[in-house]
């Protein structure tokens, strides 16, 4: 199966085994990061739950980021707590294995295969990637604004519990305040060499050139994280502007180029590959979010025909 320019409603590993060997160019997606979601189905429905979980004073954002029972405002670390999120990761680790197997097979020799994840679990999602074939080059930082930190201030508790020890440990909290995101890249092997490659299959090089002429960096920035308010359902929806940068990065334009998203979600990775002029691939495995994926991308198609209408009109 070939499939571009499309969106499908499905399991993740299973639409992807059934990919044309080296029939896409590029991956770039953003799965839950969540690793006690393994044994759920990860839709709308699951996230509504996990979203109901979450304790009032924490921020919704916890929810992909952070398991359940993490304890992060203290609680009781056991040896049974620790096993658990040990047997979670390694569970999440495997699940990563399991759609990056078949992606392997889909690629073309050089494809750029990008995914974002927590500063948590970067590392297994990298090392499952590298079992399914492909290897290593770098870790992307996304770096964006961020609130309070999610974790204990030990002072603070302290304080409401009258210990004289509170002034001692102002400072002292359980965790950083996270300012970045990392983004796994990795790519399958080159045939024979670069130019031969590039000749063969369009990718296998990454554009370095930023719009000011300096060099690119693997710190990307500047960019806003503000959520779109319509998008509902979506707890950690990636900026337009980002995945497009992603995107100028990764993939030279061409419709020959095919992106795939296997966790397309409200589908900006697919709207930015529009309007990179590369084909796409989206997949979910919830309805509502194909649904909302499809509505954006005729609407993106809208605008952009305006746009280029309305330059064409500039130029006489």
């Amino acid at each position: 199966m070939k499939l571009a320019n499309q969106i499908v409603l499905g399991d993740a590993k299973e639409v992807i085994a059934a990919l044309a060997a080296n029939s896409i160019s590029a991956c770039i997606t953003d799965p839950p990061y969540n690793y006690e979601f393994i044994g759920h189905k990860w839709n709308s429905d699951e996230i509504r739950r996990r979203v109901e979980r979450v304790s009032a004073v924490a921020n919704s954002t916890l929810v992909k980021n952070i398991p359940y029972g993490s304890h992060l405002a203290g609680g009781v670390r056991d040896t049974r707590w620790y096993k658990r999120v040990y047997d979670n990761i390694t569970d999440y680790q495997e699940w990563c294995y399991e759609w990056a197997k078949p992606l392997f097979n889909a690629c073309v020799p050089g494809a750029p295969v990008a995914v974002f994840n927590s500063t948590r679990t970067a590392a297994h999602v990298q090392v499952a990637l590298e079992r399914a074939g492909f290897y290593a080059r770098d870790i992307l930082v996304y770096r964006r604004h961020s609130g309070i930190p999610k974790g204990l201030n030990f002072s603070a508790k302290l304080r409401k519990k009258n210990n004289p020890d509170a002034e001692r440990w102002v400072g002292w909290h359980s965790c950083f305040r996270n300012e970045w995101e990392a983004i796994v890249l990795v790519q399958k092997p080159l045939e024979l060499n670069y130019e031969t490659t590039i000749s063969k299959f369009g990718v296998g090089l990454f554009n370095t050139k930023n719009s000011d002429g300096s060099f690119a960096s693997n710190i990307i920035q500047d960019i806003s994280n503000r959520k779109d308010k319509s998008l509902e359902g979506h707890v950690n929806e990636k900026p337009l502007a980002l995945m497009s940068r992603l995107l100028d990065m990764l993939v030279p334009p061409g419709k020959e180029n095919v992106v795939i998203d296997p966790f397309c979600g409200s589908g900006t990775t697919l709207v930015a590959a529009q309007k990179h002029g590369v084909s796409y691939l989206g997949i979910d495995i919830d309805e509502n979010c194909v649904e909302q994926s499809r509505t954006r991308i005729e609407q993106a198609s809208d605008l952009f025909s305006l746009e280029k209408e309305f330059a064409l009109h500039g130029e006489k």
